[in-house]
């Protein structure tokens, strides 16, 4: 493998962040970082296009101080409450004497797995093929070669709406960037922080950010379903300002100094004090059990099964931002009956100093994602009837 470029930006409700990286034989190294504050999103989409243009802009600039060239193109997260998954099937018969799977029928059986009517304000974000079926043996991962007369593909379709994708692309290029890839953000911050082992066994990830929880759940190594929930960080400050009677950005303060799910053992009556308002400080981590208990039962409603403990063997791994309040894993634990943990990135070569931090998951999981070559098999785009049926390949640099 030659050395390439990549990057990356994560556009989300609190925070854009820019990584720019080189990756080969070696690893990953980090060249450039450029983290500021969000403008313009709400719950992960677009509501003002000059603040989203402006701040991903200024993003990009400070990464690209820091790496020392500029970015061409990127690859960049998406998420909202309008993104939806379904599981499809396709199937086709192996016509030829020699009844061999060849790579053009795995991309004939995918064609028909992803031909379906796709409402014209939809588009398609990914296509990925959790498993094959080659005369009846299922669970084949790689069909190539095999023999057979008849062959099937069980797939994980992502959509999303036309106009949240087209808002997101204007900001981006606005800024100067071609899209290269946009990848659902639960799929990368499962790249940067699920182990194969747990991906294998049954896990569901929920990367709690600002504006969103969004949630990937993988069983035998593929993912088999995702979905977005629009409560998240937002929604604890938001109790804490009310709770506590105090503004907004103090009740974020307070949060990001103090904030805990239990109270500090043995010193419940402590005060705490901060812009002249004073507050037990359990009334404070009651506030916030309070919430991240409703969010993280949310979370199991969202499971495609009720069985949950037999689905996800490996527990529950929780990212993003809020993944830093202490106490959330032990409350996870609590409420779900199940292993709990804080997904941490990897460490990186490079000025990754900051990137060392559940927030950096999406972000890291994308520079992931492109240099291990995730990117689906490519598929031609429906042109005709379906209208919105776009693949993600489109949306690449030519």
């Amino acid at each position: 493998m030659k050395k390439s470029r990549l990057s990356a930006i994560d556009v989300g409700t609190t925070k854009v962040c820019t990584i720019m990286a080189d990756a080969d034989e070696a690893g990953i190294r980090i060249l450039g970082v450029g983290v500021t504050p969000s403008r313009g999103l709400q719950k992960g989409m677009v509501v003002n296009l000059n603040e989203a243009r402006d701040a991903i802009r200024r993003s990009i600039i400070m990464a690209e101080q820091s790496a020392g060239y500029k970015i061409d193109a990127a690859t960049v997260s998406i998420t909202g409450r309008h993104i939806h998954s379904t599981n499809n099937r396709g199937v086709i018969a192996i016509s030829r004497k020699e009844e061999t799977v060849r790579p053009a029928d795995v991309n004939r059986v995918l064609e028909v797995a992803r031909n379906v009517t796709i409402p014209g304000d939809r588009r398609l974000l990914h296509l990925l093929p959790l498993c094959y079926t080659v005369d009846g043996q299922e669970g084949v991962k790689n069909p190539v070669g095999m023999h057979g007369f008849k062959l099937e593909v069980e797939t994980h379709m992502v959509t999303a709406s036309a106009t949240s994708v087209e808002n997101l692309m204007k900001c981006v290029k606005g800024a100067g960037v071609e899209i290269d890839e946009m990848v659902f953000s639960p799929l990368s911050s499962a790249e940067a922080t699920l182990s194969t082992d747990e991906m294998q066994n049954g896990v569901v990830l929920a990367d709690i950010g600002g504006g969103t929880t969004d949630i990937a759940v993988y069983k035998d190594g593929n993912i088999i379903h995702t979905s977005v929930l629009p409560v998240a960080g937002y929604q604890i400050t938001h109790d804490i300002s009310v709770g506590l009677g105090v503004s907004w950005e103090l009740a974020e303060e307070i949060k990001m100094r103090y904030g805990s799910v239990f109270p500090v053992a043995g010193d419940n009556e402590q005060m705490l004090s901060e812009g002249g308002h004073s507050f037990p400080h359990s009334q404070l981590s009651e506030i916030i059990r309070s919430r991240v208990e409703e969010m993280v039962r949310l979370v199991l409603l969202e499971l495609p099964t009720e069985d949950y403990q037999n689905l996800l063997r490996a527990g529950m791994v929780i990212t993003g931002g809020s993944a830093n309040l202490p106490g959330l894993a032990e409350l996870g634990a609590e409420v779900t009956r199940l292993p709990v943990r804080v997904g941490m990135p990897p460490t990186m070569y490079g000025v990754s100093e900051r990137l060392g931090d559940p927030a950096f998951a999406t972000a890291l999981g994308l520079i992931m994602w492109k240099a291990n070559d995730r990117t689906e098999i490519p598929i031609r785009a429906n042109t005709g009837g379906s209208g919105g049926g776009k693949f993600l390949g489109l949306f690449k640099k030519k």
